[in-house]
């Protein structure tokens, strides 16, 4: 576990980055609402794979997150987001972006539940 500790640690600063990307009118809108959903997602207290589940549980921690912050940066103007980044190492999130990332995860959980239940049905 110290291993996937240590790989999420740095994720932690470049998440804030993200988050006050978002706010920046340089910021393009389609890199704003990747942002979004990729803060959001990132400080839910629930993930689209639950952590106690073993080795998979931290898959999504390890690869979607990434992936999301990498396509984030990609693109944002390059010195938007060394700004950004400069300036999060002191910034906390808005708790209000918590409750949207559980709120977008309770409903990526109920559209599985119902893709499965529908295909069980009919």
């Amino acid at each position: 576990m110290r291993f996937v500790e240590k790989r999420l640690k740095p994720l932690t600063r470049k998440i804030r980055a993200l988050y006050l990307c978002m706010q920046d009118p340089e910021t393009p809108w389609i890199a704003k609402a990747i942002a979004l959903i990729t803060v959001a997602y990132a400080v839910s207290p629930l993930d689209l794979i639950p952590d106690w589940i073993p080795v998979l549980g931290y898959l999504d921690d390890l690869l979607i997150l990434p992936l999301l912050i990498a396509l984030v940066i990609h693109l944002t103007p390059r010195e938007v987001y060394l700004r950004h980044l400069d300036a999060s190492s002191e910034w906390e999130i808005d708790p209000r972006i918590r409750k949207l990332g559980l709120g977008i995860t309770i409903l990526i959980w109920v559209c599985i539940a119902w893709v499965i239940l529908s295909s069980i049905v009919f």
